[in-house]
């Protein structure tokens, strides 16, 4: 297993509402990319900004033409079959607002989420992505299972909220 290393910047204050934020990103991308089944090159890097609603608006317009914030944007810095050799995996940009919002709104910690969102975003990184059902169904699966070393409840399985059961 290669060692990574995460350059993580608070831009935001808003996110000191998560303790430890910075070492609770860190367990997530190292553990992603422990599991992610891609080589990557020994100490290779990961930046992730951890930024507010406006930010990602701003960056999500510019580079996808969506005129609006999201939960988490990934950059990755090459392309699958060069992480190999390459000693940055790439970027992540997260929005506060909407990932608490998207907590609340599922009634989830925020904290878990959170970690939910980085091991997706480093995931894109590796190579993984959603565009079909079987692919999803791997990435989601992978996440999972990444998730529930972290001690992270699974995102995807419905709860009695998620279905309307009131009692």
């Amino acid at each position: 297993m290669s060692a990574v290393g995460v350059d993580c910047v608070v831009e935001s204050p808003l996110w000191e509402a998560v303790p430890g934020v910075e070492a609770l990103v860190a367990r997530a991308c190292s553990a992603a990319v422990a599991h992610g089944k891609v080589r990557v090159a020994p100490k290779t890097e990961i930046a992730v900004l951890l930024a507010d609603d406006a930010h990602v608006r701003g960056v999500n317009k510019e580079w996808r033409g969506l005129d609006k914030p999201t939960n988490v944007l990934s950059f990755p810095a090459v392309p699958p079959e060069r992480l190999a050799t390459s000693p940055l995996l790439g970027d992540l940009i997260l929005a506060f607002e909407t990932c608490a919002r998207e907590a609340a709104d599922d009634g989830k910690m925020l904290p878990d989420h959170l970690t939910h969102l980085v091991v997706h975003g480093v995931l894109h990184l590796l190579g993984y992505d959603h565009l079909d059902d079987a692919e999803a169904d791997a990435m989601e699966a992978l996440e999972v299972m990444v998730l529930a070393e972290l001690g992270v409840p699974d995102p995807y399985r419905e709860t009695e909220l998620d279905s309307g059961h009131t009692g």
